[in-house]
C-alpha cells in the first residue's frame, strides 16, 4: 500500500557542528542549535585540533598545549551562551575535542554518533576555493545532509 512513515522521526536527533572559533564556525553553531531546538535533536559541538607538522618536542608540546587552550575556550564560550539561553529553550549538547585532521573528524563523530545531519561554517581561507574546505569535502562525501554557514 505505498510507503509509511514513522511517527516521530521527522528531523534530525544527532546534528554535528565543526566549530573552529572562527566567525562562521560559531555562526554555524548558532544556526545548527537553532536546528537542534526546534528538531529535539541533540546538538554535537567537535572541534578538531588541526595537527601541524612541527619540528622538535619542544615546539611540538607548545602546539598541543595551544590547541588545549583553544579548546577550553571554545568550551568555556559554549558553557557561557547556554547560560544565557531561558531554561525552557536549552537543548541537549555535548562537545568532543580530539586531534587530527578536522576532515576525518568530523566524519569520525558523526559516524560514531549516527549524525543525522552536519553543520560547518564556510571556510575563510582564499586557498580553498582551489583546493576545497572540509565543507565541500562533507559535501562530496554525500554521507550526511551538510549544511555550510557563511
Amino acid at each position: 500500500m505505498g510507503d509509511t512513515f514513522e511517527l516521530g522521526t521527522d528531523g534530525p536527533s544527532v546534528i554535528v557542528v565543526g566549530i573552529d572559533g572562527s566567525d562562521s564556525s560559531m555562526r554555524a553553531a548558532a544556526y545548527a542549535s537553532g536546528l537542534a531546538r526546534r528538531q529535539g535533536a541533540k546538538l554535537a559541538l567537535a572541534y578538531v585540533q588541526p595537527i601541524t607538522a612541527v619540528g622538535g618536542a619542544e615546539v611540538g608540546a607548545a602546539v598541543i598545549q595551544a590547541e588545549q587552550d583553544v579548546a577550553e575556550h571554545l568550551l568555556a564560550e559554549i558553557r557561557d551562551a547556554v547560560e544565557r539561553i531561558p531554561e525552557g529553550e536549552r537543548i541537549r549538547w555535548e562537545f568532543y575535542s580530539t586531534p587530527g585532521d578536522p576532515y576525518q573528524g568530523i566524519v569520525d563523530l558523526a559516524d560514531q554518533l549516527k549524525a543525522d545531519a552536519v553543520v560547518i561554517g564556510a571556510s575563510q581561507k582564499a586557498g580553498h576555493r582551489l583546493v576545497g574546505s572540509v565543507g565541500v569535502r562533507l559535501v562530496k562525501s554525500g554521507r550526511w545532509p551538510v549544511t555550510v554557514v557563511p
